[in-house]
């Protein structure tokens, strides 16, 4: 039990570690000047491919020493969970779609408030969320219709993990956008989507 635990903590530390480093700017400034303007449009498939794959070892180990059970909710509770997690799914992809700009690593490795830099836009579901990333993974994970024991452990680690890495990316916005993604945060939520759209 502690055992397969351990295991399951280090296989997230070691996610979380080349997690870290791949979305650094060293990393990102190391990666564009050796692929110059390729690595615009690279960077974000290759960045998710090794994401999903450093993922597998950990899914992995939880499919085979998922531990006790804590709780499995009925239906027809475990089917609106379920929906809630399809929704997840659909807004993660939606906000990479609705904000290319703040995913260049030319704009993103450019000084504040230069045209390189360029302005916040916002659109889709960033006019109701800050951080959609941080809600779609929260809700996926928080919604499974059943719980054990190194899911729970794997779960707080990861909600940790992510709020901490949010902060991190919502510093790197103000930095890059200013007074303009300062203006933004008064009005919109960063992790709760609020009922009023944004407007400029």
């Amino acid at each position: 039990m502690v055992l397969s635990i351990v295991i399951l903590v280090l296989s997230l530390v070691g996610f979380a570690v080349i997690h870290s480093l791949l979305a650094s700017l060293p990393f990102k400034r190391s990666i564009r000047r050796s692929l110059g303007s390729r690595a615009d449009k690279l960077y974000m498939p290759v960045y998710n491919l090794i994401a999903v794959i450093t993922l597998i070892p950990l899914v992995y180990l939880l499919y085979k020493n998922p531990g006790p059970f804590l709780y499995i909710v009925p239906s027809p509770w475990r089917w609106l969970m379920i929906a809630g997690q399809v929704i997840a799914a659909i807004v993660g992809p939606r906000a990479l779609l609705d904000a290319p700009h703040r995913f260049r690593l030319h704009s993103q490795l450019s000084a504040p408030n230069t045209p390189e830099a360029g302005h916040l836009e916002i659109h889709g579901v960033y006019r109701w969320i800050r951080d959609p990333f941080l809600f779609s993974g929260l809700v996926l994970m928080w919604l499974t219709p059943f719980m054990t024991t190194n899911l729970l452990i794997i779960y707080i680690l990861t909600t940790i993990y992510l709020v901490m890495g949010s902060l991190h990316w919502e510093s790197r916005l103000v930095a890059q956008f200013g007074d303009e993604y300062r203006e933004y945060q008064k009005k919109v939520y960063r992790i709760i989507p609020g009922l009023k759209s944004y407007e400029k």
